[in-house]
């Protein structure tokens, strides 16, 4: 028999709440890691090589090796969230990551905006569960 109190009703809310968060929490890791282990070993193929300016700015990227430099990143950071260590420091090397998907989306392949939105307020919701940490950065002014 469930209790009246209003109280312990919103408590079993909020643990409801802290669970769909983990678990959204959890799986937006795993993707990283995914994500990031495709960028190597090619599991998940990627479709047609976008046209015009964004097909141009992808070729660089790959020809470059650049994308490498990104995919460890997004792979070395998804693998810190994943095992909940140096978070702060895993968000703080895929804020860049993140900003440049935006980008490319927003300005030469719009297609692929809305995931990267879903990429933007995944990250939101992970750094404003450790936002303590990043408030020194909104300092205006640093005591000499």
């Amino acid at each position: 028999m469930l209790s009246s109190n209003p109280a312990s009703a919103l408590q079993r809310n909020l643990y409801g709440k802290e669970n769909s968060m983990k678990i959204v929490s959890v799986i937006a890791r795993l993707l990283l890691v995914v994500f990031g282990l495709n960028g190597f070993l090619n599991f998940i193929p990627m479709g047609p090589m976008p046209t015009g300016l964004a097909g141009q700015f992808t070729a660089a990227l790959f020809e470059s090796h650049y994308i490498t430099v990104v995919f460890t990143v997004e792979l070395a950071a998804g693998i810190l969230l994943l095992l909940n260590r140096y978070v702060p420091l895993a968000l703080t090397l895929l804020a860049p990551v993140i900003v440049n998907i935006v980008l490319f989306h927003t300005f030469m392949a719009p297609s692929g905006l809305p995931l990267a939105t879903i990429a933007s307020i995944l990250w939101f919701l992970a750094a404003y569960r450790v936002r303590s940490v990043f408030t020194g950065l909104f300092n205006q002014r640093v005591p000499v």
